[in-house]
C-alpha cells in the first residue's frame, strides 16, 4: 500500500500537478483565514451575512470555496469580523 506522503512526493514531480496543488493550497489558506476570523469574532455565518448585507448561504459558499470573491467582498468580510485584509505577491520561483 502506498503511503499518502509517498504518493504526494511522486505527484509533486509533475510540474502541472505542482502548479495546481499550489493554487489549491492558496485557496484553502484563504478559506481557513475567513473561517478563523469569523470564529475569533464569535460570529455565525448568519451574523456575518447580516453585516455584509447578504445571505447566510452566500457566506457558506464563500467559506467553502464555492465562489471566487472580489477584493471588495473580502475587505467587507474582514471589516465585519474585526480584521484587516492583507494581500501580497511572491516570486513564482520561490
Amino acid at each position: 500500500m502506498t503511503k499518502l506522503a509517498d504518493l504526494k512526493k511522486r505527484l509533486m514531480e509533475d510540474p502541472e500537478f505542482r502548479e495546481e496543488y499550489a493554487r489549491a493550497d492558496d485557496e484553502f489558506t484563504l478559506i481557513e483565514a475567513l473561517v478563523r476570523a469569523r470564529a475569533a469574532a464569535n460570529l455565525t455565518q448568519a451574523e456575518v451575512a447580516r453585516r455584509l448585507g447578504t445571505t447566510q448561504s452566500a457566506i457558506a459558499r464563500l467559506e467553502d470555496g464555492g465562489v471566487s470573491p472580489p477584493l471588495a467582498t473580502l475587505r467587507r468580510y474582514a471589516e465585519a469580523t474585526g480584521t484587516r485584509l492583507t494581500v501580497g505577491l511572491a516570486r513564482a520561483d520561490t
